[in-house]
């Protein structure tokens, strides 16, 4: 007979394991695994039979776990047909495919995240997904620690950036492998870009588009869902793409362009973090370097990761350079570049970004917005997308074009190159980087005397390098002379629409870039300054650029002037036959001189002005008619140059300040007010309004209106267009009459 306590543990056990088990079954229908639930992307390959030599380098590069596991993975996957044709093109077999390359193609087609063709298009920006902006997807490949040249020879072990360099940040994150892109090309997205299948055949010839492309495979079974992600069926095997670093480096016809890059471009900077990481993996204590690019350059060509601004942006955008061959280039230097320097060695590391940023462009140039897409440097191509470009390939990091021309950038081609490549102008080209947007725009023509750095010096022009600032020496002192050096050479620079000064064989007028005037006559050419030294500057040859005419000077230069502007009316006004002499009396006898300055009482240095001045008839009608002090005794009018009444000395700071124009120096060349435009002068009535005149400006025909409607005419001659301190007088036939 059994005892009662161990029947009664046999009942207890039983009724333990009955509620175990109803336990289970409860478990097992809430978190078990569904039964509508798809494989593991290993299995759905093996389920279709058609992955079978695919699966076998999956084993080799030991992702099968991977693939069998959890994840959320999009694979493009090569079918068997596919690596038939691997093996015949490659003269290969299945057998001589070792666990390496196995990992390099089954990385590559291993993309991060899954993307079914609802979104596989779509870029995933910071701020969500973006319809129709993606055409590339981050694979799981990545080069890695590799040997090549740098500071240890040609074994030192490199990492290559995995950021664009900034002028004050680094171009490498550590723990960021700088993984590989594989592009692909999907209806949508091609439409929304505007792109068609000759976009696509430009890089894939042999290949037909269909709509949905992978680099040169064609998806011929999409969307086979997976447990840890979606499977994309492809036609082709398809091996990482190069960089565009890599791929320039393996195309000898481009070497002289890439040792542009090696030998002026690149850094190498010792990374500790990689070191120490390199050391775990091999045991090597060899120094690991970062290999970087210059910040002045576009981008860093071994940059996979795009720009950054968006953890996935290289999924919308990449890179595109386009490589000059090594005869059109050698070429391109010897005529153009290397004219002055002579040799590459000597050559600014400006002028050698320069070249190449011509040559890149931080954003996708399509084939067939090639012409249309800017570069770095903001410009359009000058090359023939049919004619000029004869290779197109796609990288992991963006589009590469070989071309059998140079890109010839605007800084080489146009007025501003004459000071940039010559090292005899260098004062002159560090202040026309001030002008640079204007001067090297082709749309906008310009004329430029140049000044070279033995005449600039002799006047006591310098830059220091240390405090990158330019110095002035004045008889022994050394000041500030940035001001003065840029006032002098905008002198020297004049927009010249219609070629104006291509003949400086008869005389003319011109505004200057800084806003002041200056004149040319038979050959010699003068500004205010030169007008009070009385020495002119001569001209001797010239050089042509695409928009514009350099000249070079025989003699002098223009000079800025450093006197008042009543003394600039002082030398036309020094006898009683001159032009201004009764203006000028009645200046310096009036509250509207300052006689311890030698100055109008009311203008301001710096600004610009037109001063009309009468001629002696009109100053003596406005005697007459009671505008000026003055007697008048039957035909005999006498001017009161210095009256003692306040009311006469009042009317004639009134008449001086209504026939100066406040804020602008206008020539009669017909470029300013060529329709009847109203200008303030310093005149003020009782409501401290400040009184207005009309100007017309034809050329060579000017006229001034004034509150009353008389008009005057500036008189043609030597006493108009005459040069003063940012200002020009002219004479003109009568006076100005206000009405206050």
């Amino acid at each position: 007979m059994i005892p009662q306590f161990i029947r009664r543990l046999v009942l207890l056990a039983t009724a333990v394991v009955l509620v175990a088990g109803c336990r289970k079954k409860a478990f097992d229908d809430f978190y078990g695994r569904p039964a509508t639930l798809q494989p593991p992307i290993y299995n759905v390959l093996d389920s279709r039979k058609n992955f079978t030599t695919f699966l076998t380098l999956i084993d080799k590069s030991g992702y099968k776990k991977s693939l069998s596991g959890g994840g959320y993975w999009t694979l493009f996957a090569p079918n068997d047909a596919a690596f038939q044709k691997y093996f015949t093109d490659n003269n290969t077999t299945l057998a001589n495919i070792d666990s390496a390359t196995a990992r390099k193609i089954v990385q590559y087609c291993l993309v991060y995240n899954d993307f079914e063709t609802t979104h596989i298009a779509d870029y995933q920006s910071d701020a969500g997904w973006v319809p129709n902006a993606a055409f590339k997807r981050m694979t799981n490949y990545y080069d890695g620690f590799y040997k090549g040249q740098g500071p240890d020879g040609s074994a030192t072990v490199l990492l290559s950036s995995n950021r664009n360099q900034s002028t004050n940040g680094s171009s490498f994150v550590f723990g960021d492998n700088n993984n590989k892109y594989i592009p692909f090309f999907y209806s949508s997205y091609m439409s929304a870009m505007g792109l068609s299948a000759a976009d696509y055949n430009a890089f894939y010839p042999n290949s037909t588009y269909t709509g949905f492309n992978v680099d040169q495979a064609q998806v011929v079974n999409k969307d086979l869902i997976a447990e840890n992600g979606v499977v994309h069926e492809i036609d082709r095997v398809l091996t990482p793409l190069p960089n565009l670093e890599q791929y320039l480096a393996t195309n000898s016809q481009y070497s002289e362009f890439r040792k542009l890059f090696e030998q002026y471009m690149t850094l190498y900077i010792p990374n500790v973090d990689a070191t120490a990481r390199y050391k775990i993996l091999t045991g090597s204590s060899s120094t690991v370097y970062i290999k970087q690019y210059s910040p002045l350059l576009a981008y860093a060509p071994n940059n996979e990761n795009y720009v950054k601004a968006n953890v996935y942006d290289a999924q919308s955008d990449g890179y595109t350079m386009v490589a000059p061959n090594n005869t059109a280039l050698t070429q391109y230097l010897n005529s153009v570049i290397l004219e002055f320097y002579g040799t590459v060695d000597k050559l600014p590391a400006s002028i050698i970004a320069d070249l190449l940023n011509a040559h890149m462009y931080n954003t996708t140039a399509w084939p067939s917005k090639f012409a249309t897409t800017p570069n770095f440097q903001n410009e359009t191509s000058k090359l023939s997308f049919s004619a000029d470009l004869a290779e197109k390939k796609m990288c992991s990091n963006g589009i590469f074009y070989g071309s059998n021309k140079v890109q010839q950038a605007n800084v080489f081609s146009t007025v501003y190159a004459r000071a940039y490549l010559d090292p005899n102008y260098s004062l002159m080209w560090r202040i026309l980087n001030n002008l640079k947007l204007a001067i090297t725009s082709p749309t906008q023509r310009y004329t430029i005397f140049m000044l070279p750095d033995t005449y600039l010096r002799a006047l006591g022009y310098d830059y220091n390098t240390t405090t990158n600032a330019f110095t002035l020496t004045v008889n022994g002192t050394v000041v500030a002379g940035g001001d003065q050096l840029q006032r002098l050479v905008n002198l020297h620079v004049i927009n010249t629409p219609n070629n104006e000064l291509n003949s400086l064989a008869g005389s003319g007028i011109l505004e200057t870039y800084g806003g002041e005037y200056m004149k040319w006559n038979a050959g010699q050419i003068f500004a205010a300054g030169n007008v009070e030294t009385g020495v002119n500057a001569t001209v001797g040859a010239s050089r042509d650029y695409i928009n514009g005419r350099i000249y070079y000077l025989n003699s002098g230069n223009l000079i800025y002037p450093t006197g008042t502007l009543a003394s600039q009316i002082a030398k036309l006004a020094k006898v009683a036959t001159d032009p201004y002499y009764d203006f000028y009396q009645y200046l310096i006898n009036s509250t509207a001189y300052n006689a311890v300055s030698a100055e109008f009482s009311f203008t301001v240095s710096g600004a610009n002005y037109t001063i009309f001045i009468p001629t002696k008839a009109a100053i003596l009608q406005a005697v007459k008619d009671g505008y000026l002090p003055g007697t008048v005794s039957g035909t005999t009018v006498t001017p009161t140059y210095n009256p003692t009444s306040i009311d006469d000395k009042a009317k004639v700071t009134k008449f001086i300040q209504y026939h100066i124009i406040n804020g602008v120096a206008m020539a009669t060349d017909g470029k300013k007010s060529s329709v009847s435009t109203a200008f303030q002068t310093f005149l003020v009535n009782s409501l401290g309004d400040k009184l207005t005149i009309t100007v017309k400006n034809q050329p060579n025909n000017m006229t001034v209106t004034d509150n009353f409607g008389r008009t005057s005419n500036v008189v043609n001659g030597s006493a108009s267009n005459y040069l003063g301190s940012r200002a020009l007088f002219h004479q003109i036939d009568n006076y100005l009459k206000y009405n206050f």
